[in-house]
């Protein structure tokens, strides 16, 4: 006997806002390339990764703050909404936004991974993919699963043009308009 895999079917916005206005408190709902994802709330070493960088972030560069489950608008192809663990823009930049803000004047988008390889490999692709298209300056994934953080930045033509990784531990070098070196020390 033969299982048939899932049926994957694209969704439309006006179907995904009905789905995340009803979803359950503690999910996080997100629509990427036409297609639904629903994850459990972070749990507390996801947010201490997020306060990691939030905190050498805001030591470098005292005008940014790095809004965590940040709702961003990610206009790709497909409409997409894309709840962003982290979106490093200048203060007051969200103030008066919707849920899925604009993510135009955001600087860096900060993803961190949980839940199963499946979940990580959304981060590691998806989303990447998701705000390149969107044109996102920069993309820092802290991945967990792998013990290494990832940088991607300059995005042309939907892809980002450059990469560099660091094992927890090491330093990664942030591109500008950062330009600090990461300590990844705490991640490890």
């Amino acid at each position: 006997m033969t299982i048939a895999e899932p049926e994957q079917t694209e969704v439309a916005l006006e179907e995904f806002e009905a789905f995340d206005a009803a979803a359950p408190e503690g999910f996080h709902v997100e629509l990427i390339n036409g297609r639904v994802l629903v994850t459990p709330a972070p749990d507390g070493d996801h947010s201490e990764a997020s306060r990691v960088v939030a905190r050498q972030v805001i030591r470098h560069h005292s005008d940014l703050w790095l809004y965590e489950e940040r709702g961003l608008a990610v206009p790709a192809y497909r409409a997409g909404r894309a709840r962003a663990d982290g979106a490093v823009a200048p203060e007051g930049y969200f103030k008066g936004q919707p849920s899925w803000s604009d993510p135009s004047g955001v600087l860096m988008v900060v993803e961190v991974t949980s839940g199963s390889e499946e979940d990580a490999n959304v981060d590691r692709i998806d989303k990447r993919d998701a705000y390149a298209q969107a044109g996102l300056p920069v993309y820092l994934l802290i991945d967990r699963h792998r013990g290494e953080a990832v940088v991607h930045w300059d995005p042309e033509n939907g892809h980002y043009q450059h990469a560099s990784t660091a094992a927890f531990g090491a330093k990664l070098a942030l591109p500008e308009p950062f330009g600090f070196d990461l300590d990844t020390s705490e991640l490890a």
